[in-house]
């Protein structure tokens, strides 16, 4: 999926330090990079495949953190807009000591530009005209309106000669750092790899082509065979029900969809009893469906009790998960009444919101209560952790 910035921790084995972490991580290979989207969606989604050491281990719910490196193209800008060849050595955050290429390709965020950056930078040579106007908590409106679209390649353009050192854009720059993905794969099922889904982002801002880090990564340097650092990350506050009768809810649109196939794999795998509820949106049914014949083919055979979609763009009025959901409100409280567990996976700023209003509204219709009794057994079902959001 998606990124995730859900709080998760390294996983343990048996009680030990995990072997592989994001400063020592395993050097995957890349098994399987596939394009999911039709040719003419609006979205670029892969699914990719990661190999595993024997030992590694995960569960549904969990991440896998994905150690991506800039373009060489970004990395290149970045040289000559600081005038440095790349061969200068510089040491990184470890004081180990590499070559500034390898720094910048490795090591820092040459990417989003943040408001944070232009103020180490403006350090640098104070008093400069264009930079001292977005230093302070006085102009930071002004820095947030530079800083949008922007990445550290156009402020060192507009302000050369600044860096003097190669060493000084260590604390210009933050670190670079792992991207989290959403495990969309049961190991029961995969023994030996790691599944994800992943929407590969590229917009142009300001004159420039840009693409996301991690995505970025994926969708253009990790054909098979390729090798990339990862670790794995649990994710506690996700969880499968313990008990395997009990019916489950699942809320995924786009990428959001990865843990609910981790989910519905995993059931499937140990033969597990409980009903599997899926709503998943997308823009077009023709092109944007991730994993339309596996999640049908579930749906054939009963792993998926009941399977509700909604395509946004395929009528003139657009329809979404939430929608949906007070389409099926009865049914929807019915298996809430079961003891249902309901999950959301997925974007944070608007559709878990939307979702959210969504099931109060589901939860006070079937219990013919008001919104504050809604609010009260929404509560409970917290409590009990009935109710888990993985969103981003």
């Amino acid at each position: 999926m998606t990124t995730t910035t859900s709080t998760t921790e390294e996983i343990k084995d048996q009680g030990h330090a995990p072997k592989y972490t994001r400063n020592q991580p395993f050097h995957s290979k890349v098994l399987v990079n596939e394009l999911l989207t039709g040719a003419g969606s609006e979205k670029e989604t892969r699914h990719v495949e990661l190999s595993l050491e024997d030992g590694m281990t995960y569960l549904p719910g969990d991440a896998v953190g994905i150690i991506p490196e800039n373009r060489p193209a970004a990395v290149e800008e970045v040289l000559k807009a600081l005038n440095f060849t790349g061969d200068e050595r510089v040491l990184d955050h470890y004081k180990v000591e590499i070559s500034f290429e390898e720094a910048v390709r490795t090591r820092l965020a040459i990417g989003k530009l943040t408001r944070g950056s232009v103020g180490q930078f403006a350090k640098l040579a104070p008093g400069t005209d264009g930079l001292k106007d977005m230093v302070g908590p006085d102009n930071k409106a002004r820095a947030e309106e530079y800083c949008w679209g922007r990445e550290f390649v156009d402020l060192a353009t507009e302000f050369p000669g600044i860096v003097t050192n190669p060493q000084q854009l260590f604390t210009v720059l933050s670190r670079l750092t792992p991207r989290m993905y959403s495990i969309a794969s049961s190991q029961k099922a995969h023994p030996t790899n790691v599944q994800t889904t992943v929407r590969v982002v590229r917009y142009d801002a300001h004159g420039r082509e840009r693409q996301g880090l991690a995505s970025g990564h994926l969708g253009e340097r990790a054909d098979v065979g390729a090798g990339i650092p990862i670790f794995l990350h649990a994710n506690q506050n996700f969880r499968l029900p313990e008990d395997s009768n009990a019916p489950v809810i699942m809320i995924g649109p786009g990428t959001g969809i990865a843990p609910f196939r981790s989910f519905l794999e995993e059931r499937e795998a140990l033969g597990e009893k409980g009903d599997n509820w899926l709503f998943f949106g997308e823009q077009r049914e023709q092109l944007d469906f991730l994993y339309k014949e596996q999640l049908q083919t579930m749906h054939k055979n009963g792993v998926l009790k009941q399977l509700d979609t909604a395509f946004s763009r395929d009528q003139a009025r657009k329809i979404y998960v939430q929608d949906r959901m007070q389409e099926r409100a009865k049914d929807l409280y019915a298996w809430l009444e079961r003891g249902a567990y309901f999950y959301v996976c997925g974007d944070a700023t608007r559709m878990a919101k939307d979702v959210e209003t969504a099931l109060l509204d589901v939860i006070a219709k079937g219990s013919n209560g008001t919104l504050e009794h809604a609010e009260e057994y929404l509560a409970t079902m917290k409590k009990q952790k009935r109710y888990q959001r993985d969103v981003y």
